[in-house]
């Protein structure tokens, strides 16, 4: 069964930075796409980064929000994906989750519809 567990969520100001883990246990493919997406308060859960891969291909997508700022990667030998979250902003406030479908796509999906497990959330709170 497959298993998805965030940490790294904390507060900073704004400026600052944070890096979020996911660490993946029962994966059993290398077809597949991983994203990180978001859901602050009263709103709905949008996608922030994307990763898919085939074997030994891979691609990354980023909502127009982060780009420049965000960077989603990869540890394989971890199983772990990672989110550094660079010049942060108050508005990027929000309970930040991780997510899996074995799936291949060559533009990874930003859409929560796409992802089949998720983890249970970490929370990043950027202060003004």
């Amino acid at each position: 069964q497959v298993q998805l567990v965030e940490s790294g969520g904390g507060s900073v100001q704004a400026g600052g930075s944070l890096r979020l883990s996911c660490a993946a246990s029962g994966w059993t493919s290398n077809n597949y796409q991983m994203g990180w997406f978001r859901q602050g308060p009263g709103k709905e859960r949008e996608g922030v980064a994307a990763i898919s891969r085939i074997g030994a291909l891979g691609a990354s997508n980023y909502a127009d929000f982060v780009k420049g700022r965000f960077t989603i990667s990869q540890d394989n030998a971890k199983n772990t994906l990672y989110l550094q979250m660079n010049s942060l902003k108050p508005e990027d406030t929000a309970m930040y989750y991780c997510a899996a479908a074995y799936q291949w796509a060559t533009i990874p999906a930003l859409l929560p519809g796409t992802y089949t497990y998720w983890g249970q959330g970490t929370q990043v709170t950027v202060s003004s």
